[in-house]
């Protein structure tokens, strides 16, 4: 089986193309690809292989760039940090997409699945509806974060939420500790589940758990007293998120 990679981050490709020999070991990798030029320019040079993983932010823009200048009906595994894309990458043959980092399990599943589909069906008869429904519900459970020399492991139950200091965004757990992370809340919003965490204004986006009180804030604002947390002036929900807030609360 001859597997093309396209993928910009090298221990990201090096674990992939590892997992791949594991998993199947007539696995053939015909080349590893950083960028949505050099992809476009293989392709066109070469044989079509028979499957390809794709990650999707590459060196010089969005994977989504080849499908725009060049047609590729081989079928595509898509691998991202982010699961904002799902929808688009169903559009384009792919068979899966796996978040970031890559798990063993996942990527046997994904190539078995490649297998049925590629000796069964064609792609595009595949469920594409189900199969986004299956992989948009992967919302992070836990955050890796460093502490000097060391890393921790932070578990979503344990954090009490998401802020914005001076550009960087940290976590503030339950038990009063914070650490860095490097996401926006733009990015955080998209990677965690939206029935746990709601983002009340600019700078801040809280778990539903830790909602202790809510109170009128002048005419049309909640103020929020959150649990462990002294301080309130900085948890008003703005006037444009209040209703949709409300109804976040009362699921």
């Amino acid at each position: 089986m001859n597997i093309l990679i396209i993928e910009d981050e090298k221990p990201a490709a090096e674990r992939i193309s590892r997992l791949l020999k594991q998993i199947d070991n007539s696995s053939n990798i015909v080349a590893i690809i950083e960028t949505v030029e050099e992809a476009i320019n293989w392709l066109q040079n070469n044989a079509l292989p028979d499957l390809i993983l794709m990650d999707i932010h590459l060196d010089d823009g969005l994977c989504f760039e080849i499908f725009e200048t060049i047609k590729i009906e081989t079928p595509i595994i898509f691998t991202t940090a982010y699961n904002e894309y799902a929808i688009k990458a169903f559009k384009v043959n792919s068979v899966d997409y796996l978040l970031k980092p890559i798990e063993e399990e996942a990527l046997k599943n994904a190539i078995d699945k490649f297998k049925t589909i590629h000796f069964t069906k064609p792609v595009d008869k595949v469920d594409f509806k189900n199969l986004f429904k299956e992989f948009s519900n992967q919302y992070k459970t836990r955050f890796l974060v460093k502490i000097g020399s060391r890393y921790k492991s932070i578990p979503l139950s344990e954090i009490c939420y998401f802020y914005i200091n001076e550009r960087d965004t940290f976590i503030r757990c339950f038990n009063g500790r914070d650490y860095g992370v490097e996401y926006s809340l733009e990015q955080l919003q998209k990677l965690v589940d939206p029935d746990k965490f709601f983002r009340i204004n600019r700078n801040y986006m809280v778990s539903i758990d830790a909602v202790d009180e809510m109170l009128s804030y002048s005419t049309s604002r909640l103020q929020l007293k959150l649990k462990n947390e002294e301080k309130s002036e900085a948890f008003v929900v703005s006037r444009d998120k209040v209703l949709e807030f409300k109804r976040w609360v009362d699921k």
